[in-house]
């Protein structure tokens, strides 16, 4: 079992920044790929950012290119989002994970989750 705990969440007003943490125990931290995925209140869980197992290479989803930044230190089993710009859309729960499966942006691909930290962007 691998266990995530997100933190970092909270209200913010549009243009405003926040950092989120995930932080890992229990298993090889640093084995896994990991991806971030936002849900928002009546929508299905959608990716946002993907980063491999060492950090080299990430991708991430259209609405938050160039706004939003994942990393890893692998030092700290811990990996983050830095999320800028914030727009009222981006609004939503936001979940880190554990990828075992073939494709980073599908949620089925991914084995372990964390219990979600909540995002509020105000206009």
């Amino acid at each position: 079992q691998l266990q995530l705990v997100e933190s970092g969440g909270g209200l913010v007003q549009a243009g405003d920044s926040l950092r989120l943490s995930c932080a890992a125990s229990g298993r090889t931290f640093n084995n896994y790929r990991m991806g971030w995925f936002r849900q928002a209140p009546g929508k299905e869980r959608r990716f946002v950012a993907w980063i491999s197992a060492s950090g080299g290479i990430t991708n991430y989803g259209d609405s938050v290119k160039g706004r939003f930044t994942i990393s890893r230190d692998n030092t700290k089993n811990t990996v983050f989002l830095q999320m800028n710009s914030l727009k009222p859309d981006d609004t939503a729960v936001y979940y880190c994970a554990a990828q075992i499966g073939k494709y980073y942006y599908n949620k089925e691909a991914y084995e372990y989750w964390g219990q979600g930290t909540q995002v509020t962007v105000s206009s």
